[in-house]
């Protein structure tokens, strides 16, 4: 049996291309005693991917090693096993890379219930759930009536943020970069308002929702959609930091946000990467679950066919032309 990863080739700088990656095709060898064998079903394409492929040895975790499979959150199944803990049939999770199989020990991966569709986990239930539950919730700390800014409000995890707070009785108004991306936003989803950042006045916009401040903001992107929320928080906001995509690939931001701001109007800022808070997902998948069952959650993947396809869809994040979290299919259920 042959098995398809695909390893990191070089250090990119700028846009992502597909020569910084290598795809092998290699024999699988015989499972060893103490592991088990995972089938590759999803892997999740996520914007801190392309701080993992910088050569930076100061985030939250190392560079990727160049000829190393590429690093990814992922869900897949146990076909064999011969280790305890682990059973065929199980639906396993975590970081599996970019890779169809994997031999795994106890403990490296995750067994999740199999009462929810399996590409749940790549949306609510999976790493974007747990980021926009507890960036809003326990770093935000809201307050029901209170207005909440998310930018980025139509990615996989700035969607979930709005629709957890409108379920915390939050005003929301969301953040994006088109019009029908927008418009998902307010019909579908529940938000109270919507900023195209590429064709409307942000300022204006937001002090029309909120003319007293925000008292709350989520950011995702930075630039010209951080600048505006920055301008416009109310005095002692707190914002949450989650990400700067719009710099990722090394790009300068379209607007440096005035920072005496923060000064001026007492703004609590913090940031946070999930990878500090795994032992909070059981409660945090707890809360997401009954807010689901509730109907006061929707999710939709962009769903990209085939392993091979994986480093030109990363790409997908950067220029906004996903349609939701966005993951790979590497194989069939």
């Amino acid at each position: 049996m042959q098995n398809k990863r695909i390893v990191l080739a070089s250090r990119p700088s700028g846009r992502l291309v597909d020569t910084d990656f290598e795809t092998r095709n290699e024999p699988l060898p015989s499972l060893v005693e103490g592991k088990a064998r995972v089938r590759v079903v999803y892997v999740s394409l996520d914007p801190a991917m392309r701080g993992w492929v910088s050569p930076a040895t100061n985030s939250y975790l190392p560079p990727i090693p160049l000829g190393e499979t590429m690093r990814s959150l992922g869900i897949g199944i146990v076909t064999e096993s011969r280790c305890e803990g682990l059973s065929e049939g199980d639906w396993v999770s975590g970081f599996t890379g970019w890779t169809e199989y994997l031999d795994v020990e106890p403990g490296a991966l995750n067994v999740v219930p199999q009462n929810v569709p399996m590409e749940a986990y790549m949306g609510v239930f999976g790493l974007a759930g747990a980021t926009a539950y507890h960036g809003l919730v326990k770093v935000g700390e809201p307050k029901r009536g209170e207005t909440l800014c998310v930018t980025g409000a139509a990615g996989s995890v700035g969607s979930l943020v709005g629709q957890i707070g409108k379920a915390l009785g939050l005003r929301v108004i969301g953040i994006a970069g088109t019009k029908a991306k927008c418009d998902w936003l307010v019909n579908e989803l529940g938000f109270d308002a919507a900023l195209n950042y590429k064709t409307d006045d942000l300022d204006a916009g937001l002090q029309a929702f909120a003319p007293e401040g925000l008292d709350l903001h989520f950011e995702n992107v930075g630039g010209k959609p951080f600048a505006a929320a920055l301008r416009n928080m109310k005095a002692f906001g707190r914002i949450v930091m989650c990400g700067f995509i719009s710099v990722y690939n090394g790009d300068s931001p379209d607007e440096m946000p005035d920072m005496t701001a923060i000064v001026r109007r007492r703004l609590t800022l913090k940031g946070f990467v999930m990878t500090d808070h795994f032992e909070t997902y059981p409660e945090i998948f707890k809360a997401l679950g009954e807010m689901l069952q509730a109907g006061q959650l929707k999710y939709r993947l962009d769903i990209v066919e085939g392993l091979e396809n994986a480093p030109t869809a990363l790409n997908k994040l950067f220029d906004g032309s996903n349609q939701g979290k966005l993951v790979v299919k590497v194989s069939d259920l």
